[in-house]
């Protein structure tokens, strides 16, 4: 009996090495990428170049603090203002996308849970939330409406799973993979 018992976990953790990287693909995009598109879209500056010429608001959400201290007026922050705001921008639209198409996903995975990380960080202090019990939020306190803690958590687990596992079998990298004769678990 337990013969058998090993057996179905066994094939359940097969089956699973397949479904869990299409259904962490799946949840992200069906909550997370509209969310990060629309905000890389407040980011972007005028016309067609504007994903090189950030908006004032992209400037703002990421450095409240120094935009206020120049008054607002981005030419006073330093080119590594710049730089920052333009891979934040840019990496609002490009790691969602690449994730969703499962394309250089691993990567793709960990730099979100980079992002969602600096987000935080930049949410709590920069936005002054840090001492905001219901943004900040608490573990294990049957509340799970929290946007750090919680909210936050669960984004980096669903990313986990992309990290580890990979992006599964319907997706770029495993038809890249194919293209070059290796097996997605690295076996030929």
């Amino acid at each position: 009996m337990l013969e058998s018992f090993n057996r179905v976990g066994a094939s359940m953790s097969r089956a699973g090495d397949e479904i869990l990287p299409l259904m962490a693909r799946f949840s992200f995009a069906a909550v997370l990428l509209v969310y990060f598109w629309k905000s890389g879209l407040t980011k972007l500056g005028d016309g067609f170049f504007g994903f090189l010429n950030p908006s004032l608001g992209a400037y703002a959400q990421i450095f409240p603090k120094q935009m206020e201290a120049v008054g607002y007026d981005v030419s006073q922050l330093s080119f590594f203002h710049t730089l920052v705001v333009l891979a934040g921008t840019w990496a609002e639209f490009i790691l969602p996308l690449s994730i969703v198409i499962g394309l250089l996903t691993r990567l793709s995975a960990l730099g979100m849970i980079g992002f969602i990380f600096v987000q935080s960080l930049t949410d709590l202090y920069a936005h002054g939330t840090i001492n905001d019990p219901a943004v900040f939020g608490a573990w294990f306190d049957a509340d799970s409406a929290s946007l750090i803690l919680d909210q936050r958590t669960m984004w980096v687990m669903c990313l986990s799973v992309l990290v580890f596992k990979g992006a599964g079998s319907i997706s770029v990298d495993r038809a890249l993979n194919g293209m070059l004769g290796h097996r997605a678990d690295g076996q030929q």
